[in-house]
């Protein structure tokens, strides 16, 4: 499923319009993605949680060369799904 097609299935889901159903995702996931700039994380009950890990500077190898290369320091976002989410995946009741 891609932006139009979940954009699509919330406004008959809701029973809003698209452009409706278009803004609100977009003001989610913006929404979201703010928080996790600002080292927030986002936890909906039932769902998951969104948040930040942070990787470590490391050192890693050039596939091609077999040079070691350093690879920095990042964040990166990350979601953990909740019990009733999986459940929900998973067939149980």
């Amino acid at each position: 499923m891609n932006k139009a097609e979940l954009i699509e299935a919330v406004a008959k889901e809701a029973s809003i319009t698209k452009a409706d159903a278009e803004r609100a995702l977009n003001a989610t996931t913006d929404t979201i993605k703010k928080a996790l700039k600002k080292g927030d994380t986002v936890q909906l009950i039932g769902f998951g949680s969104f948040g930040v890990v942070k990787r470590s500077a490391r050192k890693g190898r050039n596939p091609q060369t077999g040079e070691t290369i350093k690879i920095k320091a990042s964040k990166a976002p990350k979601f953990t799904p909740g019990k009733a989410f999986k459940d929900a995946i998973s067939g149980k009741k």
